[in-house]
């Protein structure tokens, strides 16, 4: 599967009268995070929250800035979440937002779409218990 990229609006939760970030995000299932650029950062007026350890796909570790409260949104479907300030420009959606808005890769076109389960409002899972004895 070749890489796939969506464009997605990023905006400070907690700051709604500040302008959204358009941005082009590549989507990385493999991923956990949202993850923005320092520029991105700096736009929405995002304060860091606490330090975190990002693990690139070369294996190297660093210390980034994780920022917050931050809203994504995709297809009309909105995600709040936090976000790790990594170097360069990129910005990638990984799953935690992804399953949060209900999207999923199509691997045959190569591309973003909403869950063909539940095409006009996001589904979920939600793990009952038992409430009676087994």
């Amino acid at each position: 599967m070749g890489l796939v990229y969506q464009h997605i609006r990023i905006a400070n939760a907690a700051r709604p009268e500040l302008e959204e970030v358009d941005a082009k995000a590549l989507v990385d299932s493999g991923a956990a995070e949202l993850c923005i650029s320092r520029l991105i950062q700096l736009q929405l007026k995002l304060e860091p929250l606490e330090q975190r350890v990002v693990t690139y796909a070369d294996g190297r570790k660093e210390n980034v800035d994780y920022v917050g409260p931050i809203r994504v949104e995709v297809f009309g479907r909105h995600a709040y979440t936090g976000a790790m300030v990594v170097p360069g420009d990129t910005v990638l959606l990984g799953a935690v937002p992804m399953q949060v808005m209900d999207v999923l890769i199509d691997p045959a076109r190569h591309q973003l779409i909403p869950n063909p389960d539940y095409p006009n409002v996001p589904g979920a899972l939600a793990m009952g218990f038992r409430t009676d004895p087994a």
